[in-house]
């Protein structure tokens, strides 16, 4: 009974561990996306910030060769036509304190789209006012293995 009792929390163990050393599954739709997060899995968006389309008060500029990335926690999905919307969309962001030559709060919002459209706003602002000294906004699409879409989505399964 004890060499049984070992046998099976030995496996139990090693099964832990091969689940452990599992890797990130890519997902490469908007759909991929809606799927996995309704089942609750955990998910990360990263955005190479130079492979997309950079709009700068309203005028285009050359994107800076940076990555970025965050785990999508709180997000809000608008069914089409929920809040006057023409087509389905996902909405998740996140703000943190930076240090760049003084305190600053940086905030990043992703909208993700049903037709794998992305937009990406990126602000910076002052501490104390909430004065913004940086407004980007990046258009890509979602990345799906074929060398097209900077946004990559990766989900712990």
């Amino acid at each position: 009974m004890k060499n049984s009792c070992r046998i099976l929390l030995c496996l139990v163990f090693c099964l832990l561990q091969v689940a452990a050393m599992a890797k990130p599954v890519q997902l490469t739709s908007f759909a991929d996306l809606m799927s996995a997060l309704r089942q609750g899995y955990h998910v990360r968006a990263i955005v190479h910030y130079g492979d997309c389309k950079l709009l700068v008060e309203g005028k285009e500029a050359k994107a800076p060769d940076a990555v970025g990335g965050m785990d999508i926690d709180v997000f809000e999905y608008f069914a089409k036509n929920s809040v006057r919307n023409a087509e389905a969309f996902l909405a998740f962001s996140h703000t943190s304190m930076i240090n760049l030559k003084g305190y600053l709060y940086n905030y990043v919002k992703f909208k993700i789209y049903e037709d794998n459209r992305v937009e990406v706003t990126a602000q910076y602002a002052k501490t104390i006012s909430y004065r913004k000294i940086m407004d980007e906004t990046f258009y890509t699409t979602i990345n799906d293995k074929s060398g097209k879409g900077a946004l990559y989505l990766f989900c712990d399964m």
